[in-house]
């Protein structure tokens, strides 16, 4: 493939839409290089570097045609998908389309096909990254869509059909930024993962995932334990009270430039789970958390489809995973069991149990339930199962497990006695039935760890882990 030297006069006032120009903030400074002749096609490719990681990246020509795509546009952009491909290198596309050339009729639509097919054929092989500067509608909706990380900025609008259609076809009243915005995205329908503050913080995520997914490090265990610090202190006394579970994470993982390596994905949509990239010991590792702060940390329908999705980026790409468990169980109600959590759950347990990564599961408080076996559990293949003191492994809650086994004695009982039998029996049913010790004797749970040295339990066991990378692609569950 010929690389072309972008040097060309050009004025000095720069259209912002100018794809020559948002390629250039894209890379290092002096790297980029083109991958073809610039033309009327609506597309530029060039390949250059973001960090020192060399990386191909396409961008959409939103001052030709509104970047409309056509049968050249989609011909750069597929070989700029094959070139890195065949270089095993990240690609990062940048959009701004009104989708397919209208007057090229069915031959543009075949052209993006093919671009969707390159798309699918790079899926799990090496990380795709989408980047939404502007309009991607239509058929360029597909394009994002069918990539493994979606970032936004404030004016990124994804939508097949517009508000016109829409209003023309269901008499739906609706505006382009609440049918296709950035907070429509990353709250309602998950299709995005990131909302940037504006295009410059859209292009500086990009750049930080491509280094977290391209250059991954290796695990330094000593670093790790350098910056252990009792971790449970960040939780609330009570056992009952609901917390935020980010602040764990964010002292789990390193600390770059004084700043949390931690990259979180999907943060406003299916909030009762967080998953996100970050280093610990200075290897790229992915975490999934409950989070009981919404929902008390309960897996529903939503939280399951994002986490599997997670489990296999980070199984495709080879990232081992970290798994910090406080979880009620699963979410009840009418409306989750016709949401599909049955369906939508089992791709969790197939994410995890097909995982060939490195994975370490942290039982920080409870795990209850189906939600133990679906939170990386020793019977999924977890590489490794951590509890700190305290916490609980069992069925249901001692108390509310003897609440239904004794419900007859309990009721009999006289109503000042009441309590306290009720105490005495969920003591003498997690003696038996549930808790840390129960679980380490038959081999579910490893040990059980001090919270202040989490940091370096976590990435040691990792660090000794074979480092294997799953063989699939990465299908948009």
């Amino acid at each position: 493939m010929t690389i072309l030297d972008p040097a060309t006069p050009r004025e000095t006032t720069v259209d912002p839409r100018d794809p020559l120009a948002r390629l250039e903030k894209l890379f290092d400074p002096g790297s980029l290089e083109l991958l073809h002749t610039r033309d009327k096609s609506g597309v530029l490719a060039a390949v250059g570097e973001v960090d020192g990681i060399r990386t191909v990246a396409y961008c959409s020509d939103a001052t030709v045609m509104g970047g409309a795509m056509g049968v050249e546009g989609c011909k750069h952009i597929v070989s700029a998908i094959d070139h890195a491909i065949d270089h095993e290198i990240p690609v990062v596309g940048i959009f701004h389309s009104g989708g397919a050339r209208l007057a090229e009729g069915v031959e543009a639509l075949h052209a993006v096909g093919l671009v969707f097919e390159a798309m699918v054929r790079a899926s799990g092989l090496i990380p795709q990254i989408s980047v939404v500067l502007g309009f991607a509608a239509g058929g360029a909706a597909y394009g994002p869509a069918l990539t493994d990380i979606v970032i936004m900025a404030p004016e990124g609008r994804v939508f097949v059909t517009g508000p016109d259609v829409v209003r023309s076809v269901t008499g739906e009243q609706v505006d382009m930024e609440s049918l296709g915005g950035p907070d429509t995205h990353t709250k309602k329908s998950g299709v995005a993962h990131i909302a940037a503050h504006d295009e410059a913080d859209a292009l500086h995520r990009a750049r930080r995932l491509v280094s977290m997914l391209a250059e991954q490090g290796e695990f330094d265990v000593v670093a790790a334990t350098l910056g252990d610090t009792d971790l449970r202190a960040l939780m609330p006394a009570s056992p009952r009270r609901a917390y935020d579970v980010r602040p764990i994470v964010h002292q789990l993982l390193d600390n770059v430039d004084g700043e949390s390596s931690f990259e979180e994905l999907q943060a406003g949509w299916a909030r009762s789970i967080v998953t996100g990239f970050g280093r610990l010991g200075g290897r790229t590792v992915g975490v999934i958390a409950n989070n009981p702060l919404r929902l008390g940390g309960c897996l529903n329908s939503e939280s399951a489809e994002k986490s599997a999705r997670f489990v296999r980026m980070c199984n495709a790409f080879g990232v081992p995973l970290v798994v910090i468990v406080d979880v009620p169980g699963y979410l009840p109600g009418v409306s989750q069991e016709w949401e599909g959590v049955v369906r939508r759950g089992a791709k969790l347990l197939h994410a995890f149990a097909e995982a060939k990564v490195p994975r370490v599961t942290l039982v920080t408080r409870k795990i209850y339930g189906g939600a133990y076996i679906a939170m990386n559990s020793r019977a999924l293949g977890a590489t490794a199962v951590y509890a700190w003191p305290e916490s609980e492994v069992a069925v249901m809650g001692a108390k509310a497990a003897v609440g239904i086994l004794h419900k007859k004695a309990l009721a009999a009982a006289p109503e000042e006695e009441r309590e306290a039998l009720h105490d005495r029996l969920a003591a003498e049913h997690e003696a038996i039935a549930g808790g840390v010790g129960r679980a380490m004797a038959i081999g579910v749970v490893d040990e059980m760890i001090d919270p202040a040295t989490t940091r370096s339990t976590l990435a040691a066991a990792l660090a000794a882990a074979p480092a294997v990378r799953g063989r699939h692609k990465n299908i948009p569950l």
